[in-house]
């Protein structure tokens, strides 16, 4: 089933409360090892925990084949009792079964979507379509390495509770303030979904972008499909997360990935951080995409709250 247009209202997606009932679903990779210890740290916010069919599922390298994975997704978008769906799990899998979940439910009785990597199809597909909200933020399968602090926010950004980010970063910072709505998520899956159903106007955002495992000549030839796509030109500030594990050829690039960037955006006045804790790391702090951030950056200093 194709995806319904884009709709011009959506109710607030509430935020949780205890007893409130979520649901965990495996839309790309299959899992490597069971989820008790997420399951417990759900429980122990006060949650009822309503486990997927694809949580133990298996079909090659995918948590059941696409038809499964969509049905396992599309229930929880049609249930009204599920509050929330985390994915279990990012690796490759989302945008094969993006176009066949019917998100018309969801346009009437929204709920929060958890998830990073992988699940930036999502983010951007609920943004681009009914300009929801979602949590890029730890999934149950980093749950184990995962820093307590940033397990908490993404508690706080589920139940509600005020969210804001204060570190020192990186020498090529560009300094200056902005305010806009935060996009993004992972560049490899922002740039495999350019120009599809679940794009969007950059224009007058924040985005944010991360990536894992990339070779260095590959984050330069994504940043500048981005640019040539018209994305960067009219964003209003850029925030770089964690670009980690990545790889160069024998022949060494001979840019790091900041460097990359900042040679990319060199034209452009906004405002860009690097280092923002959040990404492929133990600290993988939350962001409320598609809400309203405040961002300020005074040297290596950053800091930023939700409006």
């Amino acid at each position: 089933m194709i995806n319904k247009p884009a709709v011009t209202y959506l109710p607030m997606i509430p935020y949780l409360k205890k007893g409130d009932k979520i649901a965990i679903t495996c839309p790309a990779k299959k899992l490597p090892n069971p989820m008790d210890d997420a399951i417990a740290l759900l429980k122990s916010w006060g949650l009822e925990v309503v486990i997927g069919e694809t949580v133990n599922a298996s079909y090659h390298q995918f948590a059941g084949d696409d038809d499964l994975r969509a049905r396992d997704f599309q229930q929880f978008v049609n249930d009204d009792s599920i509050k929330a769906i985390i994915a279990a799990r990012g690796g490759y899998g989302t945008v094969r079964i993006i176009d066949k979940i019917d998100f018309s439910r969801f346009a009437t009785n929204p709920k929060w979507v958890v998830g990073f990597s992988d699940i930036t199809v999502l983010h951007a597909h609920l943004f681009a379509n009914y300009k929801a909200e979602t949590i890029h933020g730890q999934m149950p399968v980093n749950i184990p390495d995962a820093s307590k602090y940033s397990l908490d926010t993404l508690r706080k950004a589920l139940f509600g509770e005020e969210l804001s980010y204060q570190f020192n970063s990186h020498d090529l910072n560009r300094i200056g303030e902005a305010t806009g709505v935060v996009i993004g998520g992972n560049l490899s899956l922002l740039v495999a979904i350019l120009n599809s159903v679940s794009d969007y106007s950059y224009d007058g955002k924040i985005l944010f972008i991360e990536d894992v495992g990339e070779y260095l000549y590959s984050v330069d030839r994504m940043i500048r499909a981005l640019d040539r796509a018209g994305k960067l030109k009219n964003l209003v500030g850029l925030i770089i997360g964690g670009f980690t594990d990545m790889k160069d050829n024998d022949i060494p690039f001979g840019q790091t990935v900041p460097e990359i960037i900042m040679e990319v955006v060199k034209g452009y006045n906004y405002p860009i951080c690097f280092d923002f804790p959040a990404g492929h790391i133990p600290d993988n702090q939350s962001i409320i995409l598609g809400k309203t951030l405040n961002l300020s950056i005074k040297g290596k200093h950053v800091v930023a709250r939700y409006s």
